[in-house]
């Protein structure tokens, strides 16, 4: 009677866990090659100011000058309760809100039993700071300048190491909680609050 050789099993069984480990691997590519890499849109619009459309946040530091009131005007920072704490009317709820319904909300606020006619008008002096992580030589927090691109903000955290991939750039907006791939362009905008993420190349 013959007998089989335990080295046609041992065969078998490492060809069935090549066989599990291939699936796995395609199955990785699969789904790493479903994320969606952004490449356009307001991100990649050189020079565009943000000021009009953008939403205050905990971080943000505004001037409000009420006029021919200098004891109402000055610097307020936005808490981390996303409120500005002001002369008279004490605490506004400004979080998500643009600059100029913030102004006219203030206003009401103050022709609300405060002032006759009161006339207001705010600046952002500056914004919520940005974060750099990954495949950077510094990461950590950033002060945000206006019309600061991702390259400047690599830049800014001392540039890359030497295993960073230099195509893709992952950022997570202020707020949310998933980060979305984007095309790394010398016109790819930062915004303030945003988490960058500098990935590892693989090849």
């Amino acid at each position: 009677m013959s007998e089989v050789s335990p080295f046609i099993g041992g065969s078998v069984r490492v060809k069935a866990s090549a066989l599990i480990f291939l699936n796995a691997a395609l199955l990785l590519t699969a789904c790493a090659g479903s994320d969606h890499l952004i490449s356009s849109g307001d991100r990649y619009v050189a020079g565009a100011d943000i000021s009009e459309t953008y939403a205050l946040g905990a971080g943000d530091k505004v001037r409000m000058t009420v006029f021919s009131e200098p004891t109402l005007s000055g610097e307020f920072s936005v808490s981390t309760d996303g409120e500005l704490s002001l002369p008279l009317i004490g605490n506004v709820a400004v979080a998500n809100m643009t600059l100029s319904q913030v102004t006219g909300q203030v206003q009401s606020l103050l022709a609300d039993g405060y002032l006759r006619n009161p006339r207001v008008s705010m600046e952002i002096i500056s914004y919520r700071p940005f974060f750099v992580l990954g495949e950077v030589k510094a990461p950590g927090q950033y002060a945000y300048a206006s019309g600061m691109t991702a390259l400047n903000a690599v830049a800014t955290a001392e540039g890359y190491t030497p295993r960073a991939s230099k195509k893709i750039i992952y950022i997570r907006r202020f707020g949310e909680k998933v980060e979305q791939a984007y095309e790394l362009t010398p016109n790819l905008r930062v915004m303030p609050g945003d988490t960058l993420r500098i990935g590892e190349r693989y090849f």
